[in-house]
């Protein structure tokens, strides 16, 4: 599917973007394991999320839907023995935290996916889970798992990684002892904050954080916030359109993950935060972005890199406008998301005019620029589709992205959305 994009005058109104998806596979797989059923309302429809919950479901989760936005998810006693592989599509999230699930249990699992994923890095988890007593084969998908009687390890992740974290400490909850993780840096924390929420102890202390193997948590009742991700795109556009102001409602503001936020203070984009609350242990708000009269270029590097590792393609964009040269770095994990996003980034945006240098691990674009409309092949990643729809709205012509079908597996009505907020 083939999309195309003019530039607009402003972006007015409010509105609630597409439930968290990280947060929405972790709710489908911790109902799971819970000792009672969970209630999640507003999950992320997406294609992504409807696999994790697919895959549970072969695994013996048993889910009535409520209303057309709360499902009933109700956990089995003992996992069910699938009978073909575990199909988890375009979703890396799905794949390495459910390996950490299975690998626990005496279960003999194979888990495949589509072209995309089957070209993503699963080493980076056979490790800890090998560690353990795990079989795991498979550098990169499908992936064969064998599990059961694991026991507890200190693992020293060479990466911030969230999904690396998270698929050793799931596997530690049903494992012999302590599994602790130790990263570089700080990365998301969701499954922490919603493994506290189900009553289950998990102990930090400085970069390491910790579970002691045979807990069990009980069933939660979860309104999946905003995903930060999927605003990003919209707050964005925002600043760079004089006279605009949005109101993002009921947004994820978890700390690991509001570096799109840290960098709006760099740059001086105006923001708010009000209505402020939380669900399952998630920090939760509305947030108001309007424009500013001058950009100032931004620095993303080192620790901030895992706090906004998927808004830097559309953060990109932010930068071509800003007065002077902003510096991208220690982003090399870009490199093996769905596609190479550095490449796809910086290529795109040299032919729309931009001014970018590109390094191994990220890039230095100088602004601002006039961007000039261009067809992009999206390579099928929904992240390169959406930024360039949002470069395509500054641009002067029209702005054509090629493969744009991929925006269904974390923003199903991004089109709706942005015909709604736009003022031509």
């Amino acid at each position: 599917m083939n999309l195309s994009f003019n530039r607009i005058a402003a972006l007015q109104g409010e509105f609630r973007p597409p439930s968290d998806k990280s947060l929405t596979h972790r709710a489908y797989m911790f109902a799971g394991f819970a000792s009672s059923p969970s209630v999640v309302r507003n999950p992320l429809r997406g294609e992504d999320c409807e696999d994790t919950r697919n895959c549970m479901i072969e695994l013996g989760l048993r889910h009535e839907q409520l209303s057309p936005s709360e499902f009933r998810l109700i956990p089995t006693q003992e996992w069910t023995q699938p009978t073909r592989p575990l199909y988890c599509g375009n979703s890396g999230t799905t794949m390495r935290l459910l390996s950490g699930l299975v690998a626990s249990r005496p279960l003999d699992i194979v888990m495949q996916g589509d072209a995309s994923l089957s070209r993503r890095p699963m080493k980076r988890i056979a490790e800890p889970l090998r560690l353990m007593g795990a079989s795991f084969d498979g550098d990169t998908p499908p992936i064969h798992i064998r599990g059961g009687n694991l026991k507890g390890i200190h693992y020293q992740s060479p990466v911030a990684s969230a999904q690396v974290k998270s698929c050793t400490l799931l596997a530690g909850l049903l494992a012999d002892g302590t599994t602790s993780v130790t990263e570089p840096s700080l990365s998301r924390d969701h499954t922490e904050r919603m493994l506290n929420g189900m009553g289950i102890t998990v102990v930090r202390e400085g970069l390491t954080v910790s579970v002691q193997g045979g807990q069990q948590g009980h069933g939660f009742d979860f309104d999946v916030p905003g995903d930060i991700s999927s605003a990003t795109f919209f707050m964005v556009l925002a600043a760079l359109l004089n006279g605009s102001q949005i109101t993002v409602k009921n947004l994820g503001v978890n700390p690991s993950r509001t570096g799109p936020l840290d960098i709006f203070r760099q740059v001086g984009i105006p923001f708010e935060l009000t209505n402020e609350h939380e669900s399952l242990g998630e920090p939760v708000a509305d947030v108001i972005i309007g424009t500013a009269p001058i950009l100032r270029p931004f620095t993303i590097e080192g620790d901030l890199v895992p706090r906004l590792i998927d808004e830097i393609p559309i953060l990109a964009v932010l930068a071509t406008q800003c007065e002077g040269t902003s510096i991208i770095r220690d982003a090399k994990e870009m490199r093996v998301k769905e596609s190479d996003r550095i490449e796809l980034v910086a290529s795109n945006l040299v032919r729309m005019g931009a001014k970018v240098e590109v390094f191994e691990d990220g890039m230095a674009i100088a602004g601002p620029t006039p961007l000039k409309g261009i067809q992009v092949d999206s390579k099928l990643d929904h992240r390169i589709a959406m930024t360039f729809a949002i470069a395509g709205c500054i641009a002067s012509g029209t702005t054509k992205i090629i493969g744009a079908e991929s925006i269904r597996t974390s923003f199903p009505d991004f089109e709706e959305v942005l015909a709604r907020l736009a003022i031509h």
